[in-house]
C-alpha cells in the first residue's frame, strides 16, 4: 500500500447493519475501506474503540453503528447511552489525535415532534425517549472534541437487511389481509442505500478539496439527510403494499398512535428539512417513494414468496 493509499484509509463501523453494509460498498474507490463489525469493534468497549482506531490509522471514520432498539432502550438507557452517547465521543477523540475526520449518524428522535413544519438543524432539541437522549448525547460528545465532523440526522431507516418497517410490513402483509398502521406520525422513510450513497458523495468532496483543513473548518457540523418529502407510517405501509409484488395486497387501516402504545414515545412530526445539505454540498436525496420503488425493484433478488 502506497503512502497515498495510507492517507485514504476509511474505517467503517457496524458493517453488518443496514447502513454499514451499504457504506462498505459505496465508499469503495475513495480509499482503502476497513469495515468492521461488533466482534472487532464493540462500541460499548472504549478501550477496544481506541485500540482499533490506533491500529487502522484512518483518515476518515464513518460510524453508522448504534444501539437502535428504540423501545428496549427504555429499559437499557445506560447501555444505549454508552453506545450512542459516549462511544462517538471516543471515536471523535481518537480521530482528532490522528488528524482524521468523523462522519456520524443521528436521528429525528432528538426532536419532540411538536413543530408544525419540517425541522432545521438549529431547532431546539428535546428528545422524548431514551434512544433520542442517547443519540443527542453522541452529537454533543462529538462537537465537544472539536474534531472535523459531519453529523447526519436521518429518519425512518429501512432496507433489505436487519429489522425495519419495510421488512415487517412485507412479512405481515404476506399473511394478513388487513393491517392497522399509525396514521398520525409523519416523517421521511429513508432507504439505507440513499444514506450510504450521499455519504460517499460527501466523503469524495472532502478528499477532493485542495485545502482539506479549510473544507472541514467551513463545513463541520450537523446536517439533515433523509428522503425527500414525507408521509405517515400508514402512507408508507400503503406504498409498500402498492409497489411490492405481493400475491394478495393487504389493506392498511389508519389508526391513531394512541391505539398502538409503545414503551418509547415517538414524535408526531419527524419531518426534517434537507435544505442545508443541498445548500452546502449541492446534494439532494430522492423522493421517499422513488427510493422505495428502487429498493423493492433492485434490492430483493428473490420473489416475494422468498422474502422473510
Amino acid at each position: 500500500m502506497s503512502a497515498h493509499d495510507a492517507r485514504r484509509t476509511i474505517l467503517v463501523t457496524g458493517v453488518n447493519g443496514q447502513v454499514g453494509y451499504e457504506l462498505a460498498r459505496t465508499l469503495q474507490g475513495l480509499g482503502r475501506v476497513v469495515a468492521v463489525d461488533r466482534s472487532t469493534l464493540d462500541l460499548s468497549n472504549p478501550a477496544q474503540i481506541r485500540a482499533v482506531v490506533r491500529d487502522v490509522q484512518p483518515a476518515l471514520i464513518v460510524n453508522p453503528a448504534a444501539y437502535t432498539a428504540v423501545d428496549k432502550a427504555e429499559q437499557e438507557e445506560a447501555l444505549a447511552t454508552r453506545i450512542n452517547g459516549e462511544a462517538p465521543g471516543v471515536l471523535a477523540e481518537e480521530a482528532k489525535k490522528l488528524g482524521a475526520a468523523l462522519i456520524h449518524y443521528s436521528t429525528d428522535y432528538v426532536f419532540d415532534g411538536s413543530k408544525d413544519s419540517a425541522y432545521v438543524e438549529d431547532d431546539p432539541t428535546a428528545p422524548q425517549n431514551a434512544y433520542g437522549r442517547s443519540k443527542l448525547a453522541g452529537e454533543q460528545a462529538i462537537a465537544a472534541t472539536g474534531v472535523n465532523h459531519l453529523i447526519l440526522r436521518t429518519s425512518w431507516v429501512y432496507g433489505t437487511r436487519g429489522k425495519n418497517f419495510l421488512l415487517t410490513m412485507l412479512r405481515l402483509g404476506a399473511d394478513r389481509p388487513e393491517l392497522k398502521v399509525v396514521a398520525d406520525q409523519f416523517g421521511a422513510p429513508t432507504w439505507c442505500n440513499t444514506i450510504a450513497t450521499l455519504t460517499a458523495h460527501l466523503a469524495a468532496q472532502a478528499f477532493a478539496a485542495q485545502d482539506g483543513a479549510a473544507w472541514w473548518n467551513e463545513r463541520s457540523g450537523i446536517y439533515h439527510l433523509c428522503a425527500g418529502d414525507s408521509t405517515s407510517w400508514h402512507g408508507f405501509a400503503s406504498a409498500i403494499f402498492e409497489l411490492a409484488d405481493l400475491p394478495n395486497r393487504p389493506n392498511a387501516l389508519p389508526i391513531p398512535a394512541a391505539d398502538y402504545p409503545t414503551p418509547a414515545s415517538r414524535p408526531a412530526n419527524s419531518r426534517m428539512s434537507n435544505d442545508k445539505l443541498a445548500r452546502v454540498f449541492g446534494l439532494a436525496a430522492p423522493h421517499w417513494r422513488d427510493a422505495l420503488q428502487l429498493c423493492l425493484t433492485d434490492g430483493f433478488p428473490k420473489s416475494p414468496a422468498g422474502r422473510s
